[in-house]
């Protein structure tokens, strides 16, 4: 058959088209049906799956997301262009299994930029201008790890960390052969623990992509994350965050108990998954569930005892270090207090002590928690767990005394869940990439005595810890507006309340202040005050 189209200049033949067979069979069934024939173009347009097939309906960022979708073109455009997403089985490559690949791939390139020092050791100042410190070999060679000390057993040995970092640390001592802090167990020290945050990094993958639930590929944010590539193998962070990441995902299955057990073991690691409690008691309130933060903070105190009761029965002293320390210790690097300091000398003005940071860092926390308690009691609708969790851990990071460049990892799997956009996502990881490599310089001419006319000079290392603070607040700015607009929620624009929530999923309020108008809130004194509660949910 011919088809002619028309032109200015007459009629041109057009190439005739030749359906097959089996699509041609289809047709004619599908059109004693009711369906468009196939010669017509809405049969090209709108093909669909058999009715019989069950649709799992997946969340794709390269379709969902407008950032990321400009980027797709090089490997063929969107995922579910030329494929159906949770209709056709896509092989060995399964959600799961491309993000171990993706997260084994930038763990390799997270130990390849440390190949300077793995070759020619960790030394001062040359660690710090080839951007490869780590504390594993610093602590190694200086708190006798090598020397068969192993913290928080041996008496008379002191470890400037939590109970379970340091049988970690010791753990992996035992794993190098020989004796000594020679040049071949420090390297041998370092890729045994590189080696072990790579493997809890993809658990800790693999345990945002499951609490996401239908948005699996965020987790690729936790998978690909410059900021773990870059500080993932500084210190053992890795380990609390996969340890919080687990109990983030037990508490979205409803299992209370292992979540607790998990927060409590992240907490005897590092103090900051405790914060995530704040976040389960904000939820209780507004919605009345109290057993939800109970069980957990119950489960939570009981593994935290667990590993820390026989180390201060065993060693008071050495367990009470860590904590003497933490009180004691002046400003650290790229701290905000650490950056006033700076300021203040260069002007003249005098620094800041301990104490007086101590005390305004704690009020500046408490008054941070009472804005996000506000902000999560009284929201047109209960904020998600995740976006709360964000809130407390970054705001404890922004007044915290000590911000470590490692301290990046705790805000990433929280970000992934709390707001899954691609664009605000790389742009906050190129600034803190900024800062990473800015507090290397700085180091690198504070330890060498060198000139600052081949270092980088204190205002700019300064302006470096500025822009990593204004980023972090901006994403806790918009995390806030989401809160506060939900219809700008991108998890909730797919008809779901809080994936993440568990118990809190679904729950209708049970404690809502209006600020604008305290009449219409909803308080459980009042007459009918559930029953208002699930006509706004």
């Amino acid at each position: 058959m011919t088809h002619f189209k028309s032109h200015r200049r007459g009629l041109r033949p057009w190439p005739s088209v030749r359906i097959p067979a089996v699509i041609r069979r289809a047709g004619h069934a599908g059109a004693r049906r009711g369906v468009t024939a196939p010669g017509k173009l809405k049969f090209m347009q709108e093909t669909k799956p058999p009715e019989h097939r069950k649709r799992v309906r997946l969340v794709i960022p390269s379709r969902s997301d407008p950032f990321l979708r400009n980027f797709t073109e090089l490997v063929g455009g969107p995922l579910g262009q030329r494929t159906a997403p949770g209709i056709v089985s896509p092989g060995f490559f399964t959600v799961e299994r491309v993000l171990v690949i993706l997260t084994v791939i930038a763990a390799l390139t997270g130990i390849l930029l440390k190949n300077f020092c793995r070759t020619h050791g960790w030394e001062t100042p040359g660690q710090f201008y080839a951007t490869c410190y780590s504390d594993f070999p610093e602590l190694f060679r200086n708190r006798g790890l090598g020397d068969g000390a192993f913290p928080f057993i041996t008496q008379g040995s002191f470890f400037e960390y939590p109970v379970l970092m340091g049988f970690i640390a010791g753990a992996t001592a035992l794993l190098v052969p020989g004796a000594g802090t020679g040049d071949p167990r420090v390297l041998g020290y370092f890729d045994v623990n590189a080696t072990l945050i790579a493997a809890v990094w993809i658990v800790a993958v693999l345990a945002t992509a499951r609490t996401s639930r239908r948005r699996s590929w965020d987790a690729a944010m936790v998978a690909l994350a410059p900021g773990i590539v870059l500080a993932g193998v500084i210190n053992w962070d890795m380990w609390a965050v996969c340890l919080l990441a687990l109990g983030m995902y037990f508490f979205s299955r409803n299992k209370l108990v292992l979540a607790g057990i998990f927060i409590g073991l992240g907490t005897a690691t590092k103090l900051y998954p405790l914060l995530i409690l704040g976040a389960v008691l904000l939820l209780a309130l507004r919605s009345g569930r109290f057993r939800a933060i109970l069980v957990t903070a119950g489960a939570a105190t009981a593994a935290w005892l667990a590993v820390n009761v026989p180390v201060a029965a065993a060693n008071p002293e050495g367990w009470k270090y860590f904590y003497q320390f933490t009180q004691e210790r002046p400003a650290g690097y790229s701290s905000p207090w650490f950056a006033y300091n700076l300021v203040a000398g260069r002007l003249g003005w005098n620094p800041l002590e301990a104490e007086a940071i101590n005390s305004l860092a704690m009020d500046l926390f408490l008054l941070a928690c009472i804005l996000i308690g506000v902000l999560a009691l009284s929201a047109p609708r209960r904020p998600r767990i995740a976006q709360l969790a964000f809130l407390i851990v970054a705001a404890f990071i922004l007044t915290n005394k000590v911000y470590s460049p490692q301290f990046v990892l705790w805000l990433i799997p929280l970000i992934a869940l709390a707001r899954p956009r691609w664009r605000d996502f790389l742009i906050w990881q190129a600034i803190e990439a900024l800062h990473w490599g800015a507090i290397w310089m700085y180091l690198g001419q504070a330890t060498s005595g060198g000139s600052t006319q081949h270092n980088i000079d204190m205002p700019y290392y300064v302006l470096a810890v500025v822009a990593h603070m204004l980023a972090t607040a901006y994403l806790m700015a918009r995390v806030a507006w989401d809160i506060w607009h939900p219809s700008y929620d991108v998890i909730r624009r797919h008809s779901v309340d809080d994936p993440h929530g568990g118990p809190f999923d679904g729950a209708p309020d049970w404690l809502r202040v209006d600020l604008r108008r305290p009449a219409a809130s909803v308080v459980p004194w009042r007459k009918g005050a559930v029953a208002e509660g699930h006509a706004r949910d």
